[in-house]
């Protein structure tokens, strides 16, 4: 056999090698999924995110046929889950439900942060968008947000605020209420929302900036005292509580976006059946309305909107992160 023969049959076998591969790749895309999904939230339980997840959870599976595995992950403002995910196959069996503060403000707050949210992870869908409250501590004997203002401009520095972690949103957006309100808080974080809530039932701290979702039972039921709805309008379940503007506060509306993301690079029919057994989840009248209760806002999108969500929050909010010198390693 010449040596011209022998190059045409291993050219032959290489392209059918590649065309055997495609062909696999195809099918076992066409046949997604055909184990469970794995859904990893970076938050303890109980949190914003995980309430989320596992209304989300079942409606999603029923959609894709397989069932979802919530997987809570929370630890360094949710690095220890970013971590977990990127390190996993790109097949669409391990997904994670982060919120704006990872995609968006981390990158602005770690020198040394393990990931690129651009770069690292496929964005699969927008979730949901939450509002937020600021509620203070019942034992503070503090009724609205003029009286909170008040005081922590008589004692400088004094007066507490949970988080559920440095550069969280509900960090972040304390932060900012303070920042223009002329007045200096003390920050004490904690690791999840649920915590940093207890801290505020207790009287341990004096006030946070929660989900309104997570913050809304305690308010009802008198544990916590709601000064102001950081959103555009009142919140139809608080329609006496007036938002930040009204209360005299001239401050961005902190987003508060959930997404679905999987590591980097999954192929395009994933993404695709993912993003739409989501829409079919959001769609269904039972999660329209517990959504609707919690006061959050179902939002069905493209892959692309909530990266371009992810592009312009980091924009808006990493200028104010520099601008505090707000830093983490």
């Amino acid at each position: 056999m010449t040596h011209a023969s022998i190059g045409r049959r291993a050219a032959a076998v290489l392209a059918f090698n590649l065309v055997a591969l495609g062909a696999g790749r195809a099918g076992a895309q066409a046949g997604f999924p055909s184990q469970p999904v794995r859904l990893v939230v970076p938050q303890s339980a109980g949190s914003g995110g995980d309430v989320v997840a596992r209304l989300l959870a079942e409606p999603m599976g029923q959609a894709l046929g397989q069932p979802i595995i919530v997987d809570n992950r929370p630890g360094a403002n949710g690095v220890t889950a970013t971590g977990y995910l990127k390190q996993q196959r790109a097949d669409g069996y391990t997904l994670m439900l982060p919120g704006v503060s990872m995609m968006s403000f981390n990158p602005h707050l770690y020198r040394g942060l393990p990931y690129d949210p651009l770069r690292d992870f496929t964005y699969i869908s927008p979730v949901v968008d939450t509002p937020f409250v600021v509620v203070a501590s019942r034992r503070s004997g503090i009724a609205s947000l003029a009286q909170f203002i008040e005081r922590a401009k008589a004692r400088p520095g004094e007066l507490t605020f949970a988080s559920a972690g440095v550069g969280n949103s509900t960090h972040l957006s304390t932060e900012m209420m303070a920042d223009r309100a002329g007045i200096r808080l003390l920050h004490v974080p904690y690791n999840g929302s649920g915590p940093a809530l207890t801290s505020v039932v207790s009287g341990e701290t004096d006030l946070m900036t929660s989900v309104l979702g997570t913050a809304l039972p305690l308010i009802r039921g008198g544990q916590v005292t709601a000064l102001a709805v950081v959103r555009r309008e009142r919140a139809s379940q608080l329609p006496t509580v007036p938002t930040l503007q009204e209360a005299g506060i001239d401050a961005p509306i902190m987003p508060g976006w959930f997404a679905l993301v999987g590591p980097a690079d999954l192929p395009e029919a994933v993404v695709a059946r993912l993003n739409g057994a989501m829409r079919a989840a959001l769609a269904a009248p039972a999660v329209q309305r517990r959504l609707a209760e919690m006061d959050l806002e179902p939002v069905a999108g493209s892959p692309a909107s909530i990266r371009q969500s992810v592009e312009q929050d980091s924009t808006v909010w990493g200028d104010f992160i520099q601008q505090r010198n707000l830093r983490l390693e």
